[in-house]
């Protein structure tokens, strides 16, 4: 077995990030690197990045449906009106990560995302126009690859832009997650039974 990869109870080869949870295993063959241009999927997914910080992205999956539960679905729209009373109120909200700046930057990221939309016409039209062209990605991506990747210059530009634009907790490294997950680009291993499945659908895929 290529180091990074894990045989699982079915037979498939894999990532080996999701480790032997059902739940994690689920989330890397269906939904992980799958092209997506869905203003509010966008939106939910940089906000869970932001929570992610400095913990697993399990612990974040596992208590994603609260979050959906406390951020209306992760309607921008509404959140970008949530007022003081609605900070407080998560904050005691023992279903998600009651981190108080990462709340704050949620309702923030909220309106900064309706500021793109205005100018653009959509979050994923954004987001899109920082994917990186096929000749700036390395020839092969296998565990040893990847784990020096944990930033790149696509991400630092993203993450430098969302800033400039009052957007928070988008650091490089949270922004090249959040492009991995959002199929941006295509880091399944080289040999995961993924990989195949994702690369045709972001052939298929239309840019916005």
């Amino acid at each position: 077995m290529k180091e990074g990869l894990i045989k699982g109870e079915d037979g498939k080869i894999r990532c080996w990030w999701h480790g032997d949870d059902p739940m994690y295993r689920d989330y890397h063959d269906y939904e992980w690197g799958r092209p997506c241009n869905d203003d509010i999927k966008l939106y939910e997914k940089v906000c869970l990045e932001g929570f992610q910080a400095g913990l697993s992205w399990l612990t974040i999956l596992r208590k994603r449906e609260n979050f959906r539960k406390a951020f209306v679905g992760f309607n921008f729209e509404k959140v970008a009106r949530f007022k003081q009373k609605d900070v407080e109120r998560l904050v005691l909200d023992a279903g998600i990560i009651r981190h108080r700046g990462k709340i704050e930057a949620t309702i923030n990221n909220a309106q900064k995302t309706c500021d793109i939309i205005d100018e653009l016409g959509s979050f994923g039209a954004y987001f899109w126009g920082f994917e990186p062209e096929p000749k700036n990605r390395p020839k092969k991506i296998d565990h040893k690859t990847l784990i020096t990747m944990p930033e790149t210059p696509e991400s630092k530009a993203l993450s430098k832009d969302l800033k400039k634009r009052g957007f928070k907790f988008v650091g490089p490294t949270t922004m090249y997650a959040h492009m991995q997950a959002m199929g941006m680009v295509n880091d399944h291993l080289e040999g995961c039974c993924m990989r195949e499945t994702v690369e045709k659908e972001r052939q298929k895929f239309e840019r916005p």
